[in-house]
């Protein structure tokens, strides 16, 4: 009896371990106001919406971002004037964003992929990209993202979430990139 007493608390800490919930892991559903976009987030996100020119023309960018552990964890959208040209807007966005994160290009083929969801529509500059780059005080950084676009009636939606962190985790990465859903 003694014996299964003392390997039943030998295994304890084990359980425990095993079956805590990680604070920094706290996957929960957000929705962004005036669409049906879904995302997934590890952590309570911070939201906040600004006037941002997008290809000249003011949209209006949704963000809920947060941070988990020591990445940094965003998702935005915007809605597009109906008739622009998203493929294009798309692509600047990707280059702005590549650009301010100080990633060297060309990419290497094993860095960048073309990421369709369903529900999404199959523009070329829809990808996924994982590559090193400098924060603005210069400490290095990965980051891992994709861009994308959805057809909300006679208008698209633009659609582009990223992790920022000294190593990415690929499950976070995926758990974020799949949970996004029009």
């Amino acid at each position: 009896m003694r014996t299964s007493f003392m390997a039943l608390l030998a295994r304890l800490p084990l359980s425990l371990a095993l079956t805590a919930c990680s604070p920094d892991q706290n996957w929960r559903e957000v929705t962004f106001e005036g669409t049906s976009l879904k995302a997934q987030l590890p952590c309570k996100p911070d939201r906040t919406t600004r006037s941002v020119p997008l290809g000249g023309v003011p949209v209006d960018l949704q963000v809920v971002g947060c941070e988990s552990g020591t990445a940094i964890v965003a998702v935005m959208t915007a809605p597009l004037q109906a008739g622009a040209d998203a493929q294009a807007l798309l692509a600047g966005w990707q280059q702005a964003t590549l650009d301010n994160a100080r990633v060297n290009r060309p990419l290497a083929a094993a860095q960048q992929q073309v990421w369709h969801r369903p529900g999404q529509l199959p523009l070329a500059s829809s990808v996924r990209i994982q590559a090193p780059g400098l924060r603005a005080n210069g400490e290095a950084v990965q980051m891992a993202a994709v861009w994308g676009a959805v057809a909300e009636g006679d208008r698209v939606r633009l659609v582009h979430a990223v992790v920022y962190d000294r190593a990415i985790s690929p499950e976070m990465a995926n758990t974020l990139f799949d949970g996004l859903k029009p």
